[in-house]
């Protein structure tokens, strides 16, 4: 019951705003998509009659030929960028012209508007000056060997299933991966998550990552009416996950402060920036801010895409065949002691990964809020040029643009070769984890937890479809990337396992 009250209150909230922005578009001779009232373009997937990508997939092609063009995202008028120059321009050669994502300055959650992804303006800049030195390859390499404990203890337990527990859900069983990798190099616990699926990290996560039913009404609702959220105190982290993220964070600090315990992960890197002469120091919500971003970002998305490259890997035996000779050759190297230097030259392993993202891009669209006047070209020949003003929104579509025939032969098949010697990686069509100032800042730190899982994974066990599994991908009607009947995939031993 309280879910239908959510929508109804959602309605009636929207329609007393609905007519002050919802002839924009039309006001300024703009090209747009008609909207629904209240609901904007968007209306199918709000409605749960399609998937997020599918309706975002239907709105990039409403007019190929264009630049760009607006719609209404509920009833927020935004612009979608569909040139890659143009694209370019806004994220990289004019970021100081839409350097913010929207602003959850206002929101009631600490943790949601102090992480590094919600920081605006100088607070950002100075969070991300910060941590920048934390994902250098150096540091990265020092974490090497915590992510590679959590990927072989995974694998391990993997290989002692029974045969009739060979189906595996296998988001669930990756999110259990992701959580420990997350514990131990954010939080600097240590978490066997597939041993003890019951400890509290791993049921935190579940729960704090769970953006579906009210959770999902409540993000839609602060993001288009923040004031008001704000005015009734509208939560989507509640005070008990807070508290538990940010006790972690202190009584860690307290501990290793207290025995002059270091450990090569984020929060000693956070720490050690402490009485450094010219470096602002984090206070513990800063900190616990960014350990908890860290750890989202990490819990879901890397699961997710995990998932949707052990997909294709069951979907497509040949590539498995040659992920696995490689995976082999690289243990016959080393002699069953890898390296942080043998994973990162594990080359077609990388092209597979980067061909999974660029179907399944971990954030569908890149959105930006213009900061000062920006002037766009004409979107079509014979239109005028078009003034962007402060506060407006651009979103860029990433996994539309990664789908255009027009940039990729057969956009839909899954071919790890376009990205072996590296090709597409530095093009502006190739954009899983953004463009400019604002890319992810722990993009090579991702990459390295899903390559070292998969070169373990698939040194002991073998992929492949089970009866649940669904191919081609049919995606969930809801706002998450994820396939309608999640993932399922059957995982046996290797009868030629080197190690």
């Amino acid at each position: 019951m309280e879910y239908y009250w959510s929508i109804l209150l959602f309605i009636v909230i929207s329609i007393h705003y609905l007519f002050r922005n919802f002839n924009f578009f039309k006001r300024h001779g703009i090209i747009h998509i008609p909207p629904v009232p209240v609901f904007g373009a968007m209306i199918s997937s709000m409605f749960f009659q399609t998937s997020f990508v599918d309706c975002l997939l239907k709105i990039y092609n409403f007019n190929p030929n264009a630049k760009y063009y607006g719609f209404y995202f509920m009833t927020t008028p935004v612009f979608l960028l569909r040139d890659p120059e143009l694209i370019k321009n806004i994220l990289v050669k004019n970021f100081e012209s839409f350097p913010n994502r929207l602003d959850f300055s206002g929101s009631n959650d600490s943790l949601l508007k102090n992480n590094l992804f919600s920081l605006c303006g100088e607070k950002w800049r100075n969070v991300r000056n910060l941590l920048t030195p934390s994902f250098t390859s150096n540091k990265i390499k020092m974490m090497f060997t915590l992510i590679s404990e959590s990927a072989q203890d995974f694998a391990k337990f993997i290989t002692t299933l029974p045969a009739d527990k060979g189906c595996i859900n296998m988001k669930d069983a990756f999110s259990k991966y992701t959580n420990d990798v997350i514990a131990t190099c954010a939080f600097g616990i240590k978490i066997n998550s597939m041993k003890d699926p019951t400890n509290e990290f791993y049921i935190n996560g579940k729960e704090i990552s769970n953006f579906r039913g009210i959770r999902a009404l409540k993000f839609l609702l602060l993001r288009t009416f923040p004031k008001l959220s704000q005015i009734l105190n509208l939560k989507i982290i509640t005070d008990y996950l807070s508290d538990f993220y940010k006790n972690i964070v202190r009584t860690t600090i307290a501990t290793r402060d207290a025995e002059h315990i270091t450990r090569p992960d984020m929060l000693q890197l956070m720490m050690d920036i402490r009485g450094k002469e010219g470096r602002r120091e984090l206070d513990i919500d800063d900190m616990t801010a960014q350990a908890f971003i860290f750890f989202l970002g990490g819990f879901e998305t890397s699961s997710t895409a995990i998932s949707f490259v052990a997909h294709e890997i069951a979907a497509n035996p040949d590539v498995q065949t040659k992920l696995q000779q490689e995976v082999d050759n690289i243990l016959k190297e080393s002699n069953g002691e890898v390296s942080y230097e043998a994973i990162n030259r594990l080359e077609y392993l990388n092209a597979v990964i980067s061909e999974a993202l660029r179907l399944y891009p971990p954030f569908p669209i890149l959105e930006r809020i213009c900061e000062k006047a920006y002037e766009l070209p004409s979107a079509l020949p014979d239109e005028k040029p078009v003034i962007l003003k402060k506060g407006m929104t651009v979103w860029v579509p990433a996994f539309a643009i990664q789908r255009d025939e027009k940039y990729y032969d057969n956009p839909e098949k899954f071919d790890p070769e376009r990205f072996v010697n590296n090709k597409m990686h530095d093009s502006s069509c190739y954009i899983p984890f953004g463009l400019g100032p604002r890319m992810c800042i722990a993009n090579r730190f991702a990459m390295l937890a899903v390559k070292v899982l998969l070169f373990h994974l698939l040194a002991l066990c073998e992929l492949k479809p089970s009866a649940k599994t669904t191919s081609p991908v049919k995606f969930r009607k809801d706002l998450m990337i994820m396939p309608e009947n999640g993932f399922w995939l059957n995982i046996q031993r290797r009868k030629d396992v080197l190690c």
